[in-house]
């Protein structure tokens, strides 16, 4: 299986909005992180729907390793600048 892009080593806070379906990048390529903006067509990676529990800002993943996603798990420590893609 191919590792995602790393689009940055931070996570991305969003405000999301309750019952608000969002589709997650799971690539790491989309120009919209940490939204998909289709940059995965072609490609083994879909992104990933979920639906917002509650109105508020969310830390969502950016470096694409969660084991949490969308969610930020504090994967990304372990990626420095010039591992971002």
């Amino acid at each position: 299986m191919t590792k995602p892009i790393v689009a940055d080593n931070k996570p991305k806070k969003v405000t999301l909005i309750k019952d608000k379906d969002y589709f997650f990048c799971t690539c790491g390529k989309s120009a919209k992180q940490p939204f998909c903006d289709g940059s995965h067509k072609g490609s083994e990676f879909q992104p990933k729907a979920f639906r917002a529990n509650e109105d508020g800002d969310a830390f969502l993943c950016a470096c694409k390793h969660t084991a949490n996603a969308p969610f930020c798990d504090g994967t990304h420590k372990k990626f420095s600048n010039t591992d971002i893609g």
